[in-house]
């Protein structure tokens, strides 16, 4: 049987750190941000940790 692919579009979205939770990037940052407002863009560019009741489906596809 054939070795099992990870899901490359997950690959590309999450990164695990270091004490094992999944680091995520903020939605609503790519366009329209002209009527966004400078606190709004600054906040969503940080990153962020998915939660945990959704951390084993994006481990699912991280590492198979």
């Amino acid at each position: 049987m054939p070795k099992m692919k990870t899901n490359s579009g997950a690959k590309k979205r999450f990164m695990l750190t270091g004490s094992g939770k999944i680091k995520r990037k903020h939605a609503y940052l790519r366009h329209i941000l002209t009527k966004k407002t400078t606190k709004q863009k600054r906040n969503l560019s940080h990153s962020a940790l998915v939660h945990e009741s959704n951390e084993k489906q994006i481990l699912n596809l991280l590492v198979k």
